[in-house]
């Protein structure tokens, strides 16, 4: 039976290209993200409005670095801890190797980012594939003061 974990930061300010989340599943533990959740909370008028691009990577070889290693958090209390890594707001984002891009966003920050993926629309990675990534592609504007939740479901 899967089981579900929440990887969060929260009043993180953002200057530049990062890579929200990084995660790298365990050996025969492949992983799925089921939700993802983004937001701001410094620019709040019509004259700071900025549509920000983000997209879902996997396959990366080496790892980002400069970011944050957060708890990761089991939904269900009696659950094992989480056997994958992950990392947040990579400000050196990960590289090298064949990467695919399993999806492309632009969101207005005055709104935030609220997204479920429903099942056979979530995206898989395991120990072969490396690296899951979730990018902010370009930087923003000015500097952002950030939170964010990605639900991560694990075999």
């Amino acid at each position: 039976m899967p089981r579900t974990y929440t990887v969060s930061f929260e009043g993180v300010a953002v200057v530049a290209q990062v890579d929200f989340f990084e995660i790298q599943p365990a050996d025969d533990k492949p992983c799925r993200i089921v939700g993802l959740f983004l937001s701001q909370s410094s620019d709040v008028g019509d004259a700071a409005e900025e549509i920000l691009r983000v997209e879902i990577i996997r396959g990366h070889t080496t790892s980002g670095s400069g970011g944050a290693t957060p708890v990761e958090e089991p939904v269900d209390t009696t659950d094992v801890a989480a056997g994958f890594v992950s990392e947040t707001n990579n400000t050196t984002i990960a590289s090298l190797g064949t990467t695919s891009i399993l999806h492309a966003h632009a969101w207005n920050i005055r709104t935030g980012l609220e997204l479920w993926f429903p099942p056979g629309a979530q995206h898989l990675a395991n120990q072969g594939n490396t690296t899951m990534v979730v990018r902010l592609m370009a930087a923003p504007v000015d500097s952002l003061t950030m939170s964010g939740s990605l639900y991560v479901e694990e075999q």
